[in-house]
Protein backbone atom coordinates (compact mmCIF):
# COMPACT_ATOMS: atom_id res chain seq x y z
CA UNK A 1 0.00 0.00 0.00
CA UNK A 2 2.46 2.40 0.86
CA UNK A 3 4.49 1.86 -2.66
CA UNK A 4 1.25 2.27 -4.38
CA UNK A 5 0.84 5.75 -2.67
CA UNK A 6 4.35 6.65 -3.56
CA UNK A 7 4.24 5.68 -7.40
CA UNK A 8 0.66 8.01 -6.90
CA UNK A 9 2.48 11.18 -5.31
CA UNK A 10 5.45 10.56 -7.99
CA UNK A 11 2.95 10.84 -10.99
CA UNK A 12 1.36 14.01 -9.36
CA UNK A 13 4.68 15.50 -9.30
CA UNK A 14 5.51 14.77 -12.86
CA UNK A 15 1.89 16.17 -13.79
CA UNK A 16 2.10 19.13 -12.44
CA UNK A 17 6.41 20.15 -13.35
CA UNK A 18 5.17 19.86 -16.65
CA UNK A 19 2.16 21.91 -16.98
CA UNK A 20 4.32 24.36 -15.17
CA UNK A 21 7.01 24.04 -18.14
CA UNK A 22 4.51 24.73 -20.58
CA UNK A 23 2.52 27.31 -18.85
CA UNK A 24 6.37 29.11 -19.21
CA UNK A 25 6.35 28.39 -22.69
CA UNK A 26 3.35 29.76 -23.76
CA UNK A 27 3.93 32.75 -21.89
CA UNK A 28 7.36 33.47 -23.23
CA UNK A 29 5.47 32.58 -27.04
CA UNK A 30 2.59 35.24 -25.97
CA UNK A 31 5.09 37.99 -24.66
CA UNK A 32 6.73 37.54 -28.10
CA UNK A 33 3.83 37.91 -29.62
CA UNK A 34 2.34 40.82 -28.15
CA UNK A 35 5.74 42.39 -28.54
CA UNK A 36 5.61 41.84 -32.15
CA UNK A 37 1.84 42.87 -32.97
CA UNK A 38 3.34 46.31 -30.36
CA UNK A 39 6.27 46.70 -32.78
CA UNK A 40 4.06 46.30 -36.67
CA UNK A 41 1.45 48.59 -34.23
CA UNK A 42 3.44 51.60 -34.13
CA UNK A 43 5.25 51.16 -37.64
CA UNK A 44 1.63 51.34 -39.19
CA UNK A 45 0.98 54.59 -36.68
CA UNK A 46 4.08 55.93 -37.55
CA UNK A 47 6.05 55.78 -34.58
CA UNK A 48 8.99 54.93 -35.91
CA UNK A 49 12.11 57.18 -36.27
CA UNK A 50 12.96 59.57 -38.89
CA UNK A 51 15.18 57.89 -41.53
CA UNK A 52 14.22 54.11 -40.25
CA UNK A 53 14.35 51.94 -43.43
CA UNK A 54 10.45 50.23 -42.54
CA UNK A 55 7.68 51.03 -44.89
CA UNK A 56 4.46 50.14 -44.71
CA UNK A 57 3.85 46.26 -46.91
CA UNK A 58 1.98 46.79 -49.94
CA UNK A 59 -0.98 44.17 -50.18
CA UNK A 60 -0.62 41.22 -51.92
CA UNK A 61 -3.42 41.62 -54.91
CA UNK A 62 -2.99 37.90 -55.94
CA UNK A 63 -4.05 36.66 -52.83
CA UNK A 64 -7.67 39.13 -52.38
CA UNK A 65 -10.76 37.50 -53.24
CA UNK A 66 -11.41 38.91 -57.02
CA UNK A 67 -15.22 38.54 -58.53
CA UNK A 68 -15.00 36.41 -61.48
CA UNK A 69 -15.27 38.37 -65.00
CA UNK A 70 -17.80 35.53 -65.97
CA UNK A 71 -19.83 36.41 -62.87
CA UNK A 72 -19.38 40.19 -63.03
CA UNK A 73 -20.90 39.87 -66.65
CA UNK A 74 -23.32 37.49 -65.78
CA UNK A 75 -22.99 34.73 -68.15
CA UNK A 76 -24.82 32.36 -66.54
CA UNK A 77 -28.27 34.59 -65.95
CA UNK A 78 -28.99 34.79 -69.94
CA UNK A 79 -29.43 32.87 -72.71
CA UNK A 80 -27.03 33.80 -75.23
CA UNK A 81 -28.45 31.28 -77.61
CA UNK A 82 -30.65 34.32 -78.94
CA UNK A 83 -29.92 37.64 -80.09
CA UNK A 84 -29.54 41.12 -78.03
CA UNK A 85 -33.66 42.44 -77.92
CA UNK A 86 -35.10 39.53 -79.52
CA UNK A 87 -38.90 40.18 -80.55
CA UNK A 88 -38.21 43.78 -80.93
CA UNK A 89 -36.76 45.90 -83.52
CA UNK A 90 -33.44 44.81 -85.71
CA UNK A 91 -30.06 45.03 -83.79
CA UNK A 92 -28.04 47.03 -85.60
CA UNK A 93 -24.61 46.00 -85.83
CA UNK A 94 -22.11 48.32 -87.04
CA UNK A 95 -18.72 47.23 -89.13
CA UNK A 96 -15.99 48.32 -90.33
CA UNK A 97 -12.42 46.89 -91.87
CA UNK A 98 -8.20 47.73 -91.68
CA UNK A 99 -7.27 46.65 -94.99
CA UNK A 100 -3.91 44.99 -93.99
CA UNK A 101 -2.86 43.16 -97.80
CA UNK A 102 -3.83 42.58 -100.90
CA UNK A 103 -2.10 39.13 -101.55
CA UNK A 104 -2.60 38.06 -105.23
CA UNK A 105 -4.99 38.26 -108.16
CA UNK A 106 -5.23 35.61 -110.32
CA UNK A 107 -6.81 35.76 -114.20
CA UNK A 108 -7.00 32.49 -114.33
CA UNK A 109 -8.73 31.64 -111.24
CA UNK A 110 -10.63 34.65 -111.32
CA UNK A 111 -10.34 35.76 -107.94
CA UNK A 112 -8.24 37.56 -105.25
CA UNK A 113 -6.82 37.06 -101.67
CA UNK A 114 -7.19 39.53 -99.17
CA UNK A 115 -6.12 39.92 -95.53
CA UNK A 116 -7.98 42.21 -92.91
CA UNK A 117 -9.26 43.44 -89.74
CA UNK A 118 -13.02 42.93 -88.90
CA UNK A 119 -14.59 44.82 -86.19
CA UNK A 120 -18.36 44.66 -85.44
CA UNK A 121 -19.78 47.17 -82.73
CA UNK A 122 -23.49 46.34 -81.25
CA UNK A 123 -24.88 46.75 -78.11
CA UNK A 124 -25.64 44.14 -75.63
CA UNK A 125 -27.19 45.06 -72.41
CA UNK A 126 -27.14 41.41 -71.40
CA UNK A 127 -23.44 42.22 -71.04
CA UNK A 128 -23.31 45.50 -68.79
CA UNK A 129 -21.62 45.57 -65.51
CA UNK A 130 -21.34 48.13 -62.92
CA UNK A 131 -18.02 50.49 -62.87
CA UNK A 132 -16.60 53.00 -61.13
CA UNK A 133 -14.06 54.31 -63.86
CA UNK A 134 -16.23 53.12 -66.45
CA UNK A 135 -13.07 50.93 -68.52
CA UNK A 136 -13.81 48.16 -70.63
CA UNK A 137 -12.83 44.47 -70.24
CA UNK A 138 -10.91 42.92 -72.91
CA UNK A 139 -11.36 39.12 -73.36
CA UNK A 140 -9.93 36.64 -76.36
CA UNK A 141 -11.63 33.94 -78.13
CA UNK A 142 -12.69 31.70 -74.96
CA UNK A 143 -15.80 33.81 -73.87
CA UNK A 144 -16.78 34.57 -77.71
CA UNK A 145 -17.53 31.20 -77.58
CA UNK A 146 -20.37 31.91 -74.56
CA UNK A 147 -21.91 34.90 -75.64
CA UNK A 148 -23.77 35.85 -79.03
CA UNK A 149 -21.98 37.62 -81.90
CA UNK A 150 -22.99 38.39 -85.65
CA UNK A 151 -22.83 35.35 -87.79
CA UNK A 152 -21.18 37.04 -90.51
CA UNK A 153 -19.68 35.34 -93.53
CA UNK A 154 -17.79 36.22 -96.92
CA UNK A 155 -20.45 35.37 -99.82
CA UNK A 156 -18.83 34.09 -102.97
CA UNK A 157 -15.76 33.18 -101.08
CA UNK A 158 -13.78 30.42 -101.57
CA UNK A 159 -11.56 29.41 -99.12
CA UNK A 160 -11.29 32.00 -95.75
CA UNK A 161 -9.54 31.39 -91.92
CA UNK A 162 -8.89 33.61 -88.84
CA UNK A 163 -5.15 33.45 -88.19
CA UNK A 164 -4.11 31.01 -85.14
CA UNK A 165 -0.55 32.23 -84.94
CA UNK A 166 0.40 32.32 -81.64
CA UNK A 167 -3.25 32.19 -80.61
CA UNK A 168 -6.62 33.05 -82.02
CA UNK A 169 -6.26 36.48 -83.27
CA UNK A 170 -9.68 37.71 -81.96
CA UNK A 171 -10.93 40.38 -79.57
CA UNK A 172 -13.89 41.08 -77.67
CA UNK A 173 -14.13 43.96 -75.91
CA UNK A 174 -17.49 44.84 -73.37
CA UNK A 175 -17.78 48.22 -71.95
CA UNK A 176 -19.92 49.03 -68.59
CA UNK A 177 -22.92 50.41 -70.59
CA UNK A 178 -23.27 46.82 -72.55
CA UNK A 179 -21.39 48.05 -75.90
CA UNK A 180 -19.64 45.24 -77.57
CA UNK A 181 -16.63 45.79 -79.77
CA UNK A 182 -15.75 42.50 -81.62
CA UNK A 183 -12.65 42.07 -83.54
CA UNK A 184 -10.62 39.12 -85.88
CA UNK A 185 -7.87 38.89 -88.48
CA UNK A 186 -9.09 36.59 -91.75
CA UNK A 187 -7.88 36.11 -94.54
CA UNK A 188 -10.29 35.25 -97.36
CA UNK A 189 -10.04 34.17 -101.17
CA UNK A 190 -13.01 35.73 -102.87
CA UNK A 191 -14.17 35.53 -106.22
CA UNK A 192 -13.46 38.13 -108.98
CA UNK A 193 -15.48 38.22 -112.33
CA UNK A 194 -12.92 39.92 -114.70
CA UNK A 195 -13.52 41.55 -118.05
CA UNK A 196 -10.43 40.47 -120.02
CA UNK A 197 -11.47 41.87 -123.10
CA UNK A 198 -8.92 44.62 -122.89
CA UNK A 199 -6.18 42.56 -121.76
CA UNK A 200 -3.53 43.62 -120.56
CA UNK A 201 -4.67 47.65 -121.18
CA UNK A 202 -7.60 46.59 -118.59
CA UNK A 203 -8.61 47.82 -115.47
CA UNK A 204 -10.57 45.80 -112.80
CA UNK A 205 -12.53 46.30 -110.30
CA UNK A 206 -13.84 43.46 -107.65
CA UNK A 207 -15.87 43.26 -104.58
CA UNK A 208 -15.56 41.99 -101.37
CA UNK A 209 -18.99 41.20 -99.82
CA UNK A 210 -20.24 40.58 -95.95
CA UNK A 211 -23.59 39.27 -95.03
CA UNK A 212 -25.30 37.43 -92.26
CA UNK A 213 -26.25 33.99 -92.59
CA UNK A 214 -28.88 33.48 -90.66
CA UNK A 215 -30.39 36.47 -89.51
CA UNK A 216 -32.40 39.01 -92.17
CA UNK A 217 -32.78 42.39 -91.96
CA UNK A 218 -35.86 41.82 -89.55
CA UNK A 219 -33.39 40.68 -87.21
CA UNK A 220 -30.34 42.32 -87.66
CA UNK A 221 -29.33 45.69 -89.75
CA UNK A 222 -25.67 45.77 -91.00
CA UNK A 223 -23.89 49.14 -91.58
CA UNK A 224 -20.62 50.94 -92.09
CA UNK A 225 -20.42 52.51 -88.96
CA UNK A 226 -18.68 55.51 -90.65
CA UNK A 227 -19.84 55.56 -93.82
CA UNK A 228 -16.79 55.36 -96.55
CA UNK A 229 -14.66 56.46 -93.83
CA UNK A 230 -15.12 52.76 -92.36
CA UNK A 231 -12.59 51.52 -94.50
CA UNK A 232 -8.96 51.92 -94.03
CA UNK A 233 -6.60 50.78 -95.84
CA UNK A 234 -2.24 50.46 -95.09
CA UNK A 235 -0.31 52.63 -97.65
CA UNK A 236 2.21 49.91 -97.93
CA UNK A 237 -0.02 47.96 -99.98
CA UNK A 238 1.25 47.48 -103.46
CA UNK A 239 0.75 44.79 -106.38
CA UNK A 240 3.40 43.76 -108.74
CA UNK A 241 0.98 43.96 -111.89
CA UNK A 242 -1.99 46.54 -110.43
CA UNK A 243 -1.61 49.60 -109.61
CA UNK A 244 -4.74 50.28 -106.73
CA UNK A 245 -6.80 53.31 -107.76
CA UNK A 246 -9.86 53.59 -105.64
CA UNK A 247 -11.04 51.84 -102.09
CA UNK A 248 -14.76 52.65 -101.37
CA UNK A 249 -17.97 50.69 -99.76
CA UNK A 250 -22.18 50.22 -100.71
CA UNK A 251 -25.04 48.76 -98.66
CA UNK A 252 -27.54 46.61 -100.35
CA UNK A 253 -29.90 44.35 -99.50
CA UNK A 254 -29.64 40.94 -101.02
CA UNK A 255 -32.79 38.92 -101.52
CA UNK A 256 -32.81 34.73 -101.55
CA UNK A 257 -36.49 33.04 -102.40
CA UNK A 258 -36.51 30.58 -99.79
CA UNK A 259 -35.36 32.84 -96.80
CA UNK A 260 -35.98 36.45 -97.25
CA UNK A 261 -33.47 39.70 -97.46
CA UNK A 262 -30.43 40.57 -95.87
CA UNK A 263 -28.38 43.50 -95.18
CA UNK A 264 -25.08 42.88 -97.55
CA UNK A 265 -22.02 44.98 -96.61
CA UNK A 266 -19.66 45.59 -100.55
CA UNK A 267 -15.91 46.56 -100.17
CA UNK A 268 -14.93 47.54 -103.64
CA UNK A 269 -11.49 48.32 -104.74
CA UNK A 270 -10.62 49.14 -108.48
CA UNK A 271 -7.25 47.81 -109.75
CA UNK A 272 -5.32 49.26 -113.15
CA UNK A 273 -2.92 46.92 -114.86
CA UNK A 274 0.81 48.02 -115.19
CA UNK A 275 1.63 47.88 -118.92
CA UNK A 276 5.57 47.77 -118.95
CA UNK A 277 5.66 43.93 -118.15
CA UNK A 278 3.40 43.22 -121.16
CA UNK A 279 5.56 46.29 -123.22
CA UNK A 280 8.66 43.80 -122.75
CA UNK A 281 7.51 40.33 -123.15
CA UNK A 282 5.07 40.38 -125.72
CA UNK A 283 4.29 43.49 -127.94
CA UNK A 284 8.18 44.43 -128.07
CA UNK A 285 9.35 40.94 -129.12
CA UNK A 286 6.40 40.61 -131.77
CA UNK A 287 7.30 44.06 -133.41
CA UNK A 288 10.78 42.84 -133.75
CA UNK A 289 9.94 39.99 -135.40
CA UNK A 290 7.85 41.92 -137.84
CA UNK A 291 9.83 44.45 -138.78
CA UNK A 292 12.33 41.21 -139.36
CA UNK A 293 10.19 39.89 -141.41
CA UNK A 294 10.25 42.96 -143.93
CA UNK A 295 13.75 42.29 -144.30
CA UNK A 296 13.12 39.88 -146.79
CA UNK A 297 11.98 42.34 -149.07
CA UNK A 298 15.57 43.93 -150.00
CA UNK A 299 17.19 40.20 -150.33
CA UNK A 300 17.25 39.15 -154.01
CA UNK A 301 14.53 36.92 -155.30
CA UNK A 302 16.69 34.31 -156.61
CA UNK A 303 18.49 33.89 -152.74
CA UNK A 304 16.02 31.59 -152.21
CA UNK A 305 17.82 30.04 -148.79
CA UNK A 306 18.38 33.03 -147.64
CA UNK A 307 14.79 34.63 -147.62
CA UNK A 308 12.70 30.88 -147.09
CA UNK A 309 14.09 30.43 -143.58
CA UNK A 310 13.69 33.95 -142.53
CA UNK A 311 10.27 33.95 -143.17
CA UNK A 312 9.81 30.29 -141.45
CA UNK A 313 11.54 31.46 -138.81
CA UNK A 314 9.42 34.60 -138.46
CA UNK A 315 6.20 32.48 -138.38
CA UNK A 316 7.46 30.23 -135.64
CA UNK A 317 8.16 32.78 -133.61
CA UNK A 318 5.24 34.78 -133.40
CA UNK A 319 3.24 31.31 -132.69
CA UNK A 320 5.57 30.58 -129.85
CA UNK A 321 4.87 34.05 -128.49
CA UNK A 322 1.12 33.58 -128.60
CA UNK A 323 1.03 30.23 -127.21
CA UNK A 324 2.97 31.83 -124.55
CA UNK A 325 0.74 34.49 -123.55
CA UNK A 326 -2.18 32.00 -124.15
CA UNK A 327 -0.96 29.87 -121.60
CA UNK A 328 -0.62 31.81 -118.68
CA UNK A 329 -4.42 33.26 -119.25
CA UNK A 330 -8.02 31.81 -118.93
CA UNK A 331 -9.91 30.26 -121.80
CA UNK A 332 -12.09 32.73 -122.61
CA UNK A 333 -14.80 32.57 -124.97
CA UNK A 334 -14.08 36.58 -126.22
CA UNK A 335 -11.23 37.75 -128.19
CA UNK A 336 -8.35 40.01 -125.80
CA UNK A 337 -6.93 43.05 -126.47
CA UNK A 338 -3.31 41.60 -126.65
CA UNK A 339 -4.49 38.59 -129.23
CA UNK A 340 -5.64 40.76 -131.59
CA UNK A 341 -2.60 42.78 -131.53
CA UNK A 342 -0.30 39.43 -131.76
CA UNK A 343 -2.40 38.03 -134.63
CA UNK A 344 -2.42 40.86 -136.64
CA UNK A 345 1.07 40.84 -136.35
CA UNK A 346 1.45 37.33 -137.27
CA UNK A 347 -0.77 37.93 -140.24
CA UNK A 348 2.07 40.84 -141.51
CA UNK A 349 4.66 38.39 -140.74
CA UNK A 350 2.97 35.40 -142.71
CA UNK A 351 2.21 37.34 -145.59
CA UNK A 352 5.57 38.52 -145.65
CA UNK A 353 6.08 34.69 -146.83
CA UNK A 354 3.14 34.74 -149.11
CA UNK A 355 4.48 37.44 -150.60
CA UNK A 356 8.23 35.87 -151.59
CA UNK A 357 5.96 33.04 -153.30
CA UNK A 358 4.37 35.47 -155.30
CA UNK A 359 7.32 36.68 -156.32
CA UNK A 360 8.70 33.48 -157.14
CA UNK A 361 5.83 32.39 -158.97
CA UNK A 362 5.63 35.68 -160.66
CA UNK A 363 9.62 35.26 -161.76
CA UNK A 364 8.72 31.75 -163.10
CA UNK A 365 5.98 32.51 -165.75
CA UNK A 366 7.99 35.94 -166.41
CA UNK A 367 10.66 33.51 -168.09
CA UNK A 368 8.41 31.06 -169.50
CA UNK A 369 7.36 34.35 -171.73
CA UNK A 370 10.17 35.63 -172.50
CA UNK A 371 11.49 31.77 -173.69
CA UNK A 372 8.50 32.08 -176.07
CA UNK A 373 9.20 35.93 -177.18
CA UNK A 374 12.48 35.14 -177.56
CA UNK A 375 11.35 32.65 -179.95
CA UNK A 376 9.54 34.68 -181.80
CA UNK A 377 11.85 37.53 -182.12
CA UNK A 378 14.79 37.59 -184.68
CA UNK A 379 18.28 36.81 -183.56
CA UNK A 380 20.27 40.10 -182.56
CA UNK A 381 22.84 38.15 -181.48
CA UNK A 382 26.07 39.93 -182.56
CA UNK A 383 24.30 42.75 -182.81
CA UNK A 384 26.29 45.79 -181.25
CA UNK A 385 24.00 48.10 -181.01
CA UNK A 386 20.39 46.94 -181.40
CA UNK A 387 18.75 50.27 -181.78
CA UNK A 388 20.56 51.27 -184.69
CA UNK A 389 19.16 47.90 -186.37
CA UNK A 390 16.11 49.41 -188.60
CA UNK A 391 14.27 46.93 -190.41
CA UNK A 392 11.14 47.90 -193.08
CA UNK A 393 7.90 46.48 -191.92
CA UNK A 394 6.30 45.83 -195.27
CA UNK A 395 8.81 43.34 -195.97
CA UNK A 396 9.88 41.43 -192.83
CA UNK A 397 6.78 42.20 -190.34
CA UNK A 398 8.44 43.59 -187.58
CA UNK A 399 9.17 47.44 -186.24
CA UNK A 400 11.54 48.85 -184.68
CA UNK A 401 13.24 47.20 -182.01
CA UNK A 402 14.91 47.90 -178.76
CA UNK A 403 16.41 45.24 -176.62
CA UNK A 404 18.09 46.16 -173.95
CA UNK A 405 19.72 43.16 -172.43
CA UNK A 406 21.55 41.17 -175.78
CA UNK A 407 21.11 37.54 -176.21
CA UNK A 408 20.11 37.22 -172.59
CA UNK A 409 16.59 38.19 -171.47
CA UNK A 410 14.84 38.48 -168.62
CA UNK A 411 17.77 37.85 -166.84
CA UNK A 412 19.24 40.76 -164.07
CA UNK A 413 22.75 42.18 -164.54
CA UNK A 414 24.94 42.90 -161.17
CA UNK A 415 21.44 42.29 -159.63
CA UNK A 416 19.97 45.42 -159.25
CA UNK A 417 18.75 46.84 -162.68
CA UNK A 418 15.50 46.24 -163.30
CA UNK A 419 14.94 43.77 -165.98
CA UNK A 420 13.19 44.87 -168.80
CA UNK A 421 11.87 43.74 -172.52
CA UNK A 422 10.83 46.08 -174.92
CA UNK A 423 9.61 44.01 -178.12
CA UNK A 424 7.42 46.18 -180.86
CA UNK A 425 5.90 43.59 -182.69
CA UNK A 426 4.44 45.12 -186.00
CA UNK A 427 0.89 43.78 -186.04
CA UNK A 428 0.15 43.80 -189.85
CA UNK A 429 1.64 40.18 -190.10
CA UNK A 430 -0.33 37.61 -189.61
CA UNK A 431 1.67 34.93 -189.17
CA UNK A 432 2.77 36.85 -186.10
CA UNK A 433 -0.03 37.88 -184.67
CA UNK A 434 -3.22 36.24 -186.65
CA UNK A 435 -4.39 39.51 -187.09
CA UNK A 436 -4.92 42.07 -189.36
CA UNK A 437 -4.16 45.07 -188.13
CA UNK A 438 -2.64 49.19 -189.28
CA UNK A 439 0.75 48.94 -190.78
CA UNK A 440 2.30 50.75 -188.42
CA UNK A 441 0.56 49.44 -185.38
CA UNK A 442 2.79 48.67 -182.20
CA UNK A 443 2.58 47.07 -178.56
CA UNK A 444 4.80 47.47 -176.03
CA UNK A 445 4.98 44.34 -173.25
CA UNK A 446 7.10 45.88 -169.92
CA UNK A 447 8.22 42.73 -167.93
CA UNK A 448 9.19 43.84 -163.86
CA UNK A 449 9.98 41.05 -161.70
CA UNK A 450 10.89 43.26 -158.48
CA UNK A 451 7.73 45.56 -158.44
CA UNK A 452 6.28 43.26 -155.76
CA UNK A 453 9.02 43.41 -153.54
CA UNK A 454 8.97 47.18 -153.93
CA UNK A 455 5.84 47.84 -152.88
CA UNK A 456 6.10 45.78 -150.58
CA UNK A 457 8.91 47.91 -148.76
CA UNK A 458 6.36 50.92 -148.38
CA UNK A 459 2.69 48.73 -148.59
CA UNK A 460 3.88 46.44 -145.26
CA UNK A 461 5.57 48.95 -143.00
CA UNK A 462 2.89 51.93 -144.09
CA UNK A 463 0.05 49.65 -143.03
CA UNK A 464 1.91 48.41 -139.58
CA UNK A 465 2.18 51.67 -138.40
CA UNK A 466 -1.35 52.57 -139.40
CA UNK A 467 -2.41 49.56 -137.42
CA UNK A 468 -0.39 50.99 -134.52
CA UNK A 469 -1.71 53.83 -134.40
CA UNK A 470 -5.58 52.39 -134.19
CA UNK A 471 -4.79 49.66 -131.88
CA UNK A 472 -3.24 52.01 -129.31
CA UNK A 473 -5.49 54.91 -129.61
CA UNK A 474 -8.40 52.37 -128.90
CA UNK A 475 -7.07 50.77 -126.25
CA UNK A 476 -4.56 53.14 -124.55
Amino acid sequence: MQVDAALVLACVWLMGATGTVARTRGHKLETYKQTRSRRETKVEGGGHKSGSPIYKRSPDMTKSLMTKSEQLLRIDDHDFTMRPAFGGPPIPVGVDVQVESLDTISEVDMDFTMTLYLRHYWKDERLSFPSTNNQSMTFDSRLVKKIWVPDMFFVHSKRSFIHDTTTDNVMLRVYPDGNVLYSLRVTVTAMCNMDLSRFPLDTQTCSLEIESYAYTDDDLMLYWKKGNESLNTDDRISLSQFLIQKFHTTTKLAFYSSTGWYNRLYIHFTLRRHIFFFLLQTYFPATLMVMLSWVSFWIDRRAVPARVPLGITTVLTMSTIITGVNASMPRVSYIKAVDIYLWVSFVFVFLSVIEYAAVNYLSTVQERKERKLRERLPCTCGISNPDDMMIDPQITGYGTMDVNTTGNYGMPENGGRQERILAQVALNDPQITGQVKPPRGYVNIWIDTHAIDKYSRVVFPGAYILFNIIYWSIYS
